[in-house]
């Protein structure tokens, strides 16, 4: 390995790292910026490399920018507060059929609008609406985290690693989801089989208003101990709302939805479609006081938009040296389902290693011209994949931090217990899906 190679490999490890702690709240653009200058300025990439991959990565992440401004209108008007209150009214404090819930719309929210929205917005609404029921909030808080990963299939809009895996796949908006939604359904029934034998005990009604902090490794002998005080508190969890769901975020959703589906026709990219939507709800929610120009711009996260360019870079630097040839030299080529079950494999490895985003980053570039259907076995990694370990997906991490502040500590066994029995299993019954899809449809 050549030095230039050595200071790119040194470079990535640092900027995960970083992103990982995150020492003093500082956005994760302070550390990727400089790795990624500093890639350029040792030769790891030439800046024209460089200059490429950031014009290809910019529509990726305006995309990214809209959807979250987009969440964020949405939870503004309140429509998770009130998908809250329809929960735990319709649940009759029954845990089995809360947790039903909880999977249809947690899948739903990631599907629609990202992993983002499910981690940040829908998590917090969740505890609250266990703690009403006075059920135990365990396997409803690790349902949002794995869904926001897994359930991050079916849509481009799901995930920046779908961005990324439509835009090199040549995929219409249409024709991905037309070939996720399978692989999608399967892996929800699968994550969704494990839980209800995983958390037993908490689903039996025995355990009441109880977190995941202090349950056993099983997760299914004892019930855990109370929730800390803190949680109970109005201040610490926003309780959900009895109003109805507002219908006008549902609507434009709606449209913006209804406009990604005909950009191809229209020889149209989608990502204007999302950006519409943005300002339009954005608009709508400043002029009703809502939201107000300081949160809009939060929720876009111009940083972290940052922070996915210099990554891009820094990454790029990393496959163009050995580690890009190693891990080229272990994809297995072809379309019968042992090969897209490899590349599947060798992208979940890699995104508990790397962390996704640069997982996909990495993998991208060796399998261009391997057809569509080795990307979307890819992204089958890089999404369900991170369920295994904490550092597997920023989400999965800003999950952890959201739990944290307010008071909760997931317990790490349990955490990766559960992750050794979904993450395999959920895999292969993608995979599986997946080839029968690409053997029904073509790709």
């Amino acid at each position: 390995m050549t030095w230039h190679e050595l200071v790119a490999v040194a470079a990535l490890a640092g900027v995960l790292a970083f992103a990982i702690r995150r020492p003093r709240d500082y956005p994760e653009a302070v550390a990727a910026v400089p790795a990624a200058l500093l890639v350029v300025l040792t030769g790891g990439l030439s800046a024209q490399e460089a200059w490429h991959q950031l014009t290809t990565l910019l529509p990726v992440v305006i995309f990214l920018i809209a959807v979250l401004v987009i969440a964020d209108a949405c939870d503004a008007e309140g429509l998770f507060a009130a998908l809250g209150g329809v929960l735990g009214r319709a649940s009759h404090g029954r845990p089995q059929l809360l947790l039903t819930q909880v999977f249809v719309v947690a899948a739903l929210t990631t599907a629609v609008l990202s992993l983002d929205a499910t981690v940040i917005l829908l998590t917090p609404v969740i505890v609250a609406t266990a703690l009403r029921a006075r059920v135990s909030a365990r396997p409803h808080v690790y349902a949002c985290t794995h869904l926001a990963n897994s359930a991050s299939l079916l849509l481009p809009v799901s995930n920046l690693t779908n961005l990324l895996a439509l835009s090199a796949s040549g995929l219409s908006f249409v024709r991905f989801a037309g070939l996720m939604l399978f692989p999608w359904l399967v892996v929800i029934a699968g994550e969704y089989a494990v839980f209800r034998r995983f958390f037993a005990a908490d689903l039996s009604g025995a355990a009441t208003a109880t977190g995941p902090s202090t349950a056993s490794a099983t997760g299914a002998t004892s019930p855990p101990d109370p929730l800390p005080r803190a949680l109970r508190s109005d201040l610490a969890v926003p309780m959900p709302q009895t109003e109805p769901i507002p219908r006008g975020p549902l609507i434009a959703v709606g449209l913006v939805l209804l406009g990604f589906g005909i950009a191809a026709p229209l020889h149209l990219e989608p990502v204007w479609f999302a950006v519409a939507g943005a300002v339009g709800l954005a608009a709508y929610g400043l002029v009703r006081r809502r939201l107000t120009a300081r949160r809009v711009a939060r929720a876009a996260s111009l940083d972290f938009g940052i922070f996915v360019l210099g990554l891009g870079v820094v990454v790029s630097a990393v496959a163009a040296g050995g580690l890009g040839h190693a891990v080229d030299r272990i994809l297995p080529s072809g379309a019968s389902f042992l090969a897209l079950l490899g590349v599947a494999a060798v992208a979940a490895f890699l995104a508990n290693l790397l962390n996704n985003l640069p997982a996909l980053l990495l993998l991208l570039p060796l399998l261009a011209g391997r057809g569509a259907g080795a990307i979307l076995a890819a992204l089958i990694g890089v999404n369900v994949g991170p369920n295994l370990t904490y550092v597997g997906s920023l989400a999965t991490l800003l999950w952890r931090r959201v739990l944290r502040q307010r008071g909760i500590e997931p317990a790490l066994r349990e955490f990766l217990y559960l992750g050794a029995l979904t993450v395999p299993l959920t895999v292969v019954l993608g995979v599986v899906a997946l080839w029968c899809s690409l053997a029904l449809v073509g790709s």
